[in-house]
Order: structure tokens, then C-alpha cells, then sequence
């Protein structure tokens, strides 16, 4: 997900150079594509028997396909039917469903279940990285790309007035500059947590922000606050959200980021009020559309075929004809000015534009980290070693110990918390409390919410804060394992969607107990849910906690470990752990 160019630049069905995960794809893939260029070259030279009757002797492929594809794959697949097209001289039977690509993500990372498709069209590599990016989850095999279609930000008539449509370009920061201040133009898009085209234009405006200035994060925090305003759940729902005329009252939105391929299908429609389309100059992400084998090594052949049948037919003129007619740019023709001008897109937009820049894989995980802080407030159950290790003074800091600077950095970091994040606060050591080596000192609630005494909940937490100590025996034991599967399994029971669950640890000594670690992470396997994720944040302080070891752990909840040598910088820490949640490895 390095580039996201535009087709003049690199052609949609070529086969992608992503590294296989687990397991070497390349032979096999290899073999089953050219038995399948071999399907094709039989078929045209009329050597493969094509039967009129191919109901009894079929291979039938399910293919999960983006919502907006799928209409036109699905017409490719019936045009096969009726023409009876066949893998090794049986008739290939394809059955396309829309379908949500950040479930269908979530489902193959988690790999719980066997999915019921042999074959995956998401819009974008963004879903596929996120699918791959788990350990256990199911095996997908790349086999080039259906089409593609570029992010823009897509305009009403009167603010494209405003704006200065067609004439006037814009980079990504000028464009969304409009919409925050006064009088803005009211800019929507849909979930980037959920979208593809949402979160690629974020990761623009981030991008781009940052170019014009460097210190510009208040701007985007700026941007990210407003849109999030005006979000919609899903690409579907998105178009529905513009301002409807003068009725509107000033509730719809003016401005969308939008593909290409969403505008054209709008202004298509009867009676639909024509969008505008600016093309931003300095970056031209796109969705790419890449198909994949899902859990190749568990097709039989005549299915791996087949499948490989049908996506080298995706890529042939005639499919590739009726995804231009769906408002598709397709590898075998330049940039159709009819498609473009259809869509709402006229010169000197530069919508043929291949030199740009688009955001890179780690720019639009850190995007969607930001967007997921900024947007969702955060939920926070925080587990504090008070083990004797954290007793032991910090070079430099005129004999303070651990214990003074943790607490110092975690005060300063609960004045950047908002009323409504919820935080929590338990301690821990082995047999702290009798038989439990951990307390719960302050419940999980939001900072602003008052007890009957009248003090905030962020006062009471931070008087908790101020007496964390140290056991006061010898022992450097620190019961982390029981403390954070307790832990865990409690913020996973009062989880709030909508929020950013988790479970932030810090420790400063490891756990020398086997048994416990290896329970821990056998629960946590079992546990982990990625339709309710509570990532784990593990900052090992000092010398003498483990930084791999607590990584090991909080990676199976789609969380990370991190090292602080001086507790001072846990605040800093801590922000930046929570800011690259929405785009952590799951």
C-alpha cells in the first residue's frame, strides 16, 4: 500500500509484489495462473468442448466483492453463465455478494471460522494489510487487481461556486482549510475506521498538512474534529448525507470525500443534483480493487482453477468494458474524459494527474490513529506496578524513585484527558491483596462524572494516583500475568463501543512465573475479539522490565509494548501508544 497511483501509471491487473505472511504463494499462484492464461488461449481457439447443458457438471466459486464492485462483477459473472464459459471444459459458476470490507477483514484476521468465498474484492489493499497483519488469520494469495478509481473531494453546485470550480486547484490542506474557521463549507465522508475513501482522504489532508507545515497537527486535529461531526457509518450512506437545496436549513453536507466512481454513479442517477469534483494536486490516492485466493491450500483444483478462470476474464475487454460503464478506470484505456466529465470532473482539474504522492502504509495507520483518539473518546483501565521494583531510585533525577516519576508523568498525563474519557486505575504485586495480586483502586468511569461529594471523578482518580507506593516488602514480584488477563477480561465485560478501549500496564519489573505467562496467553488468544478490541498497552519501565517480553503479550490483543528507560517519558508514551491504536497490527 506504498502508492496508490493512478492507472495511467501502474495497470490495475498487474500482479502485485505484496510479501507473502505466512506462507511462500508465488509457485503455486504462478501454476494456477498460467493453467488459467492456458483456460483462456484453449477457449479462444475454440479447442475446449463448451456444452450447452453445464448445470450438473458447474464448479461454483463464491466471490465476496466491495459493495460498489460488485454490481459490475456480478454481471461479468452472468454474462459467463450465459455464454458458458469453462475451466478445463467445465463451466465456471460465479456467485458474487456484496459484502462490508471491514468486516470481511476483521473475519479473515481472526480466522475463527472458515470463510464461505474462494475468492475476496475488497476496494482497497487497506483491508488487506489489515486482514494479513494477524498472525493467526487466513492465508490470501494476490491475483492482480479488477479496476480502480481515484479519492477526490466531491462538491455541491454552490460551494463549488464558492470554491471556484473548475478553474482553481487546490492541494488537500487548502481544500479541507475551507471547512474549518468562519463560514465554512460543511465537509463529510464516510467512517474512516470503516472506509477505505474516508480514511485515504484523511491520510491526504494529514499528509499534505503536515508538508505546508510541520507543526500544522492542530489544523488536522482541527479537520478531524469537524468531520467527525458529519461522519456517516459506510460508503453507501455517505452520498445521502449532502445538503438537499434550499430546504437543506444548513444540516447537509457541502463537500464529501467521494471516488471518482461513487460521483459518477450519483450524477447517473435520475434526478440527481450533479456533484463537482476536485481533484487535489498534490496526491492522488486510490482504490485499487485486489482480488485474492482465499485459503488457497484449502481449494481443490478444479475450484483454484475455475476462480483463475474467472479473474483472468475480469481483466479481459469485455469485462473491463462494462467496468468502465459502471464509472470504473480500467487498465486497458487511458483516462476517459467522458467517465471524468460524468462524474463531475472537467480541465484544468488535473485529473489525469500520475506524479503524485499519496499517502504511505504507515502514514494512514498513523492517520487512523489519530482520527480514532480524536474522534472516539478514550476508555482506559490503567494497572500500575507497586512492586518493590518500582522502589529502586532513577539515574539523574536527585534520588527520586520510579514509583515519584511514574506518578508524576501520570498526572500530567490525566490533564490531557477530556470530561468524557474514562479511566480507571488498579496496583499490583505478587500477594498484594491475600490470594489476589492485584487491587482495583478507582472503577472505570468518565473524568467529568461527580461522586455525591461533589468531586469529579478526575479528582478522586488523581488522589489515588498520588498514593500509589511501593510494597513495602523485598520482593521484586510482580503477579503481572494474573494482574493483566484480570484486567483484560474486566474491560473486554464492560466494553463501549464507540469508545477507544483499553488496558494500559505499566511495570517495572518482569514476571518470573512460566506457568502464568503461558495461561495468559493461551486466555488472551481465546479472548480477543476484533469486533470488540481492547488492545493492550504494555510500558516496561527500567532496566529490569522486559520490553519484548510485554510486547509478546499485548501484540495478541492487537496492542504493543514499549520501553521507557526514565518514567518521565511515559506521558509522551502513553500518547503516542493510544494515537496508533486505529492503525495497530491486529
Amino acid at each position: 500500500m506504498e502508492r496508490h497511483s493512478l492507472p495511467d501509471d501502474e495497470a490495475p491487473n498487474s500482479i502485485r509484489g505484496r510479501r507473502p505472511r505466512r506462507r511462500n504463494v508465488l509457485i503455486a499462484t504462478a501454476l494456477v495462473l498460467s493453467l488459467a492464461a492456458g483456460t483462456g488461449i484453449a477457449a479462444g481457439s475454440g479447442l475446449l468442448s463448451f456444452g450447452d447443458d453445464c448445470a450438473g457438471s458447474a464448479v461454483r466459486i463464491d466471490l465476496a466483492a466491495s459493495p460498489d464492485i460488485a454490481p459490475a462483477v456480478r454481471a461479468v459473472a452472468e454474462n459467463a453463465r450465459r455464454n458458458d464459459v469453462t475451466s478445463d471444459g467445465r463451466c465456471i459458476d460465479v456467485q458474487v455478494e456484496a459484502r462490508e470490507n471491514h468486516e470481511i477483514a476483521d473475519d479473515l484476521a481472526t480466522g475463527t471460522a472458515a470463510p464461505e468465498y474462494e475468492v475476496w474484492l475488497p476496494d482497497s489493499d487497506v483491508w488487506v494489510e489489515r486482514a494479513l497483519d494477524a498472525e493467526d488469520g487466513i492465508t490470501l494469495t494476490p491475483a492482480g487487481n479488477a479496476a480502480s478509481t481515484p479519492v477526490a473531494l466531491a462538491v455541491i453546485p454552490s460551494a463549488g461556486t464558492r470554491l471556484g470550480w473548475p478553474g482553481k486547484t487546490y492541494t488537500w490542506a487548502e481544500l479541507t482549510a475551507m471547512t474549518t474557521g468562519d463560514d465554512p463549507i460543511r465537509l463529510g465522508a464516510a467512517d474512516p475506521a470503516r472506509s477505505a475513501t474516508g480514511l485515504l482522504g484523511f491520510s491526504s489532508v494529514v499528509a499534505s498538512t503536515r508538508e505546508a507545515d510541520p507543526d500544522g497537527d492542530a489544523r488536522i486535529a482541527a479537520t478531524a474534529e469537524t468531520l467527525a461531526t458529519r461522519v456517516s457509518g459506510s460508503d453507501d450512506l455517505v452520498v445521502g448525507s449532502l445538503a438537499q437545496g434550499p430546504t437543506d436549513n444548513g444540516e447537509g453536507n457541502q463537500a464529501l470525500f467521494l471516488t471518482e466512481q461513487a460521483a459518477f454513479t450519483h450524477n447517473s442517477a435520475d434526478g440527481a443534483s450533479d456533484l463537482q469534483l476536485f481533484y487535489p494536486t498534490d496526491a492522488a490516492p486510490v482504490l485499487d480493487y485486489p482480488l485474492n485466493l482465499v485459503d488457497e491450500a484449502e481449494l481443490t483444483t478444479d475450484e483454484s482453477r475455475a476462480a483463475m478462470r474467472f479473474i483472468s476474464l475480469l481483466n479481459e475487454k469485455g469485462a473491463q468494458r462494462t467496468m468502465a460503464e459502471h464509472g470504473f478506470r480500467t487498465a486497458h484505456s487511458s483516462v476517459a474524459p467522458g467517465l471524468v466529465r460524468a462524474a463531475g470532473g472537467r480541465a484544468p482539474q488535473p485529473y489525469a494527474l500520475t506524479k503524485a504522492q499519496p499517502p504511505t502504509t504507515d502514514m494512514v495507520k498513523e492517520s487512523l490513529g489519530m482520527w480514532t483518539v480524536t474522534v472516539q473518546s478514550a476508555r482506559l483501565t490503567v494497572v500500575v506496578d507497586t512492586s518493590a521494583s518500582m522502589a529502586g531510585p532513577v539515574p539523574g533525577r536527585d534520588g527520586e524513585s520510579r514509583m515519584d516519576v511514574t506518578k508524576a508523568s501520570m498526572l500530567q498525563t490525566l490533564k490531557g484527558f477530556t470530561p468524557a474519557d474514562e479511566v480507571g486505575l488498579w496496583d499490583f504485586a505478587a500477594g498484594l491483596d491475600g490470594t489476589k495480586d492485584f487491587r482495583k483502586l478507582a472503577e472505570t468511569a468518565p473524568l467529568g462524572e461527580r461522586a455525591k461529594d461533589g468531586a469529579t471523578h478526575r479528582e478522586s482518580l488523581s488522589d489515588a494516583v498520588s498514593e500509589l507506593a511501593p510494597v513495602s516488602s523485598g520482593s521484586a514480584a510482580t503477579g503481572m500475568y494474573e494482574t493483566t488477563l484480570a484486567a483484560f477480561k474486566e474491560a473486554q465485560a464492560s466494553y463501549v463501543s464507540g469508545k477507544c478501549n483499553a488496558v494500559v500496564l505499566l511495570t517495572g519489573g518482569p514476571d518470573t512465573d512460566g506457568a502464568a505467562r503461558t495461561t495468559l496467553a493461551d486466555e488472551l488468544r481465546k479472548l480477543a475479539d476484533p469486533r470488540r478490541p481492547v488492545p493492550l498497552i504494555a510500558i516496561a519501565v527500567g532496566p529490569e522490565a522486559d520490553r519484548d517480553e510485554v510486547h509478546e503479550i499485548a501484540k495478541i490483543t492487537g496492542g504493543a509494548g514499549y520501553e521507557v528507560s526514565d518514567p518521565a517519558d511515559i506521558q509522551a508514551v502513553m500518547i503516542e501508544a493510544i494515537m496508533s491504536l486505529g492503525g495497530s497490527e491486529r
